[in-house]
């Protein structure tokens, strides 16, 4: 999946683990989050359903403002790993800031 999407795969460059790494844990913080501060209308899903569940969460553990700034650092250093890439790297970098801006 990665070699048509990935700027550089194959060509001695970066490999997406970092960016990937990072991202997935930006994109589960932000679901922690929906999940908790989500509206129920929007998401489209059962929310607190992790907490009904006595599940331990990037919130219940951090708290929600320090799970967002953690999201937020961990998109900032995926996004750090597409540098070497430049402007061939726009929509990874779009997505990695969606994945902690929507709302659903």
């Amino acid at each position: 999946m990665w070699r048509g999407a990935w700027p550089g795969w194959g060509r001695g460059e970066a490999e997406p683990s970092g960016y990937a790494q990072n991202l997935g844990l930006a994109f589960q913080i932000a679901d922690d989050l929906l999940d908790v501060t989500g509206d129920p209308s929007a998401v489209g899903k059962r929310l607190r359903k992790d907490g009904d569940q006595g599940k331990e969460t990037f919130v219940t553990l951090l708290g929600a403002d320090r799970a967002r700034r953690q999201a937020e650092m961990l998109v900032d250093q995926a996004i750090e790993h597409l540098h070497p890439f430049a402007a061939s790297a726009e929509l990874l970098i779009a997505i990695a800031r969606f994945s902690i801006s929507r709302d659903r």
